[in-house]
């Protein structure tokens, strides 16, 4: 059976090799037609109105790319052997993000599969895949897709990423597909030629807006709201990361992100496994994870950046764009996740967020590094290993869902570049100018002398990760680093306790102790020694091997105060940090 939906054409075929088929209307602009023989396999295309043959909207295999015939996919030809996975639920979990092109030398699914070994072993419960729909050439980040419900042949296909699927769950991870829902890509976008699926008006930098609330939007919703429900149900796949959900223009009483949430909630309980919604967004605005019933749209969790920049700042010293706002900002996100929570962003000239310290902890995705806050410099430079590892160990000790980018845990020197692969020369040429253009004010003023030709396909080569680092010494101990903290997690219920009102913050200009229940998470973030006075205990873990308790002299602290029985100095060498469990009760 063949469906489309094109409420504004009079005749519609389906194209079967030199063939045509006629089309039958049907109620609310949707036509139908049966082709005998026809089925897994079948290559096809549709024609609106004797105009040019146009891949299904809602095709599920491109094999031969963005502009190629449509092929008919069955799900049901794909023997599932994951029947005992019953999901993963995201509190106290750890995610994974990677990109599949450059995650491994051969940039598949299966391929990435067998690297899961890796990422069992550093203790990693979801793995989260950037977006795998169809996109222009060979390489994207998949942030260009136009065939939402298809995945790109140039990962493996709809098998292939079923077959990575099914590897992960038999390994107990899960997996988070980031999908794409507030524009479609430049180049082999045929949506608009059946029906409007775009708004008449609104736009964002990256493309028009999608029709979610003007005539003919019911099915537009529908179609987003049904590519959700595919990868979970077909797929398997255990939760969708909706990115920039800012983006989406959306002015009805119930907004798409709610009507997406109690269609997934529905589908979760027939299922009988836990599916996961994260939503990204920068409006600071904890209505997205509230559930539905206090009057939120019920997702399950949100990006949080506030907590990337603070943690940036901290360990790095940056204060270029948006950055300049979160000097000193750490000690408030680590036990109130937002720092613009209605507060004045000088970045935006205004006020910006609301509080969210009554949402528990684990509903905020955080990271240290991303796909985003690297490839978004125009080197596509990754932190230092010294300010990485003092990073991840805030992060992984926090209250929030911690999130790590691909080859972080080894704290490897690839970049991770933009890079695309547009076929049309006007796309391919002005693709370096469009992005600088998306970042005049955000400090990167000299990013087309420094950033590399998107369209190159080297630009691409140097972003895929090099495993033989592991090879290293210092690669392999930034790595037992990173196990070791996820091990610890695991070990303490106070270091995943997701309860905000619990997390308290002491600190001076260059240091801090994280109060996580009975234990302290100390950190020196100076480029010198320091001494921080606290009650002593077991150092669980350190950073540095010169992290010890020494005595406490008069004055000997950070900002000078006086002696007090009970408490010893804790030496921390610089860029370091520990967890402590107290002998006594503490500060």
């Amino acid at each position: 059976m063949f469906e489309v939906w094109a409420p504004l054409a009079t005749a519609v075929d389906v194209e079967i090799g030199e063939i045509r088929y006629s089309m039958d209307a049907r109620a609310g602009g949707w036509w139908s037609a049966e082709v005998p023989g026809a089925g897994h396999g079948t290559d096809y295309r549709f024609r609106l109105d004797g105009g040019e043959p146009l891949p299904d909207p809602r095709t599920r295999w491109q094999p031969e790319g963005i502009f190629g015939p449509s092929r008919l996919y069955d799900h049901d030809q794909f023997e599932w052997n994951d029947d005992l996975w019953h999901g993963r639920a995201l509190p106290g979990s750890v995610i994974y993000e990677l990109h599949v092109g450059t995650f491994t030398p051969a940039g598949t699914f299966d391929a990435a599969a067998g690297k899961l070994d890796h990422l069992v072993e550093l203790g990693v419960d979801f793995v989260e895949i950037m977006p795998v729909p169809p996109v222009p050439g060979e390489r994207n980040w998949g942030y260009d897709g136009v065939d939402l419900w298809a995945v790109t042949d140039n990962y493996g296909g709809p098998d292939g990423l079923k077959r990575f699927v099914e590897a992960c769950h038999l390994r107990g991870v899960g997996v988070i597909l980031d999908v794409v829902y507030n524009h479609l890509g430049p180049s082999g976008n045929f949506l608009a030629p059946f029906g409007p699926y775009f708004h008449s008006s609104a736009s964002s930098f990256w493309g028009q807006a999608v029709n979610l609330d003007g005539p003919g939007s019911d099915e537009v919703r529908r179609y987003f709201v049904d590519n959700a429900l595919q990868w979970l149900r077909d797929y398997h796949i255990d939760g969708l990361r909706l990115d920039a959900v800012h983006a989406l223009h959306d002015n009805r009483a119930v907004h798409l992100l709610e009507e997406i949430a109690t269609e997934v909630d529905a589908l979760s309980a027939a299922v009988g496994r836990p599916l996961t919604l994260i939503a990204e967004s920068d409006l600071n605005d904890p209505r997205l994870m509230t559930p539905r019933e206090a009057g939120g749209y019920g997702l399950a969790a949100a990006w949080n950046d506030d907590v990337h920049h603070a943690l940036h700042v901290a360990v790095t010293g940056e204060r270029h764009g948006y950055y300049d706002d979160f000097a000193g900002a750490l000690p408030k996100v680590l036990a109130a996740a937002y720092y613009h929570d209605g507060t004045y962003s000088a970045f935006r000239g205004r006020s910006h967020g609301r509080p969210a310290r009554h949402v528990p902890g684990y509903r905020f995705v955080c990271a240290a590094q991303n796909h985003d806050q690297i490839g978004n410099r125009a080197e596509g430079d990754r932190m230092a290993p010294e300010a990485l590892r003092l990073a991840a160990g805030l992060l992984l000790t926090s209250p929030f869902t911690p999130m790590l980018f691909m080859g972080e845990e080894w704290g490897a020197r690839t970049p991770f570049l933009f890079f695309t692969d547009h076929v049309e020369p006007q796309l391919r040429e002005g693709e370096g100018d469009r992005r600088r253009r998306e970042f005049v004010g955000f400090g990167y003023d000299d990013w087309a002398e420094k950033a590399p030709d998107p369209g190159e396909e080297m630009t691409f080569l140097r972003s895929k990760l090099d495993w033989s680092e592991l090879d290293d010494e210092a690669h392999r101990a930034h790595l037992d680093w990173y196990r070791a903290l996820i091990a610890l997690r695991r070990a303490h219920p106070d270091l995943s306790d997701p309860r905000l009102e619990r997390v308290r913050v002491e600190h001076g200009e260059t240091w801090l102790v994280v109060h996580r229940g009975a234990l302290r998470v100390a950190a020196n973030l100076s480029p010198i020694p320091l001494n921080i006075r606290l009650a002593p205990g077991q150092i669980l873990l350190a950073s540095d091997p010169g992290v010890h308790f020494g005595d406490a002299p008069a004055s000997s602290g950070p900002d000078g105060e006086a002696s007090v029985p009970g408490l010893s100095d804790l030496v921390l060498p610089a860029h370091s940090l520990a967890v402590i469990r107290p002998d006594g009760s503490g500060l």
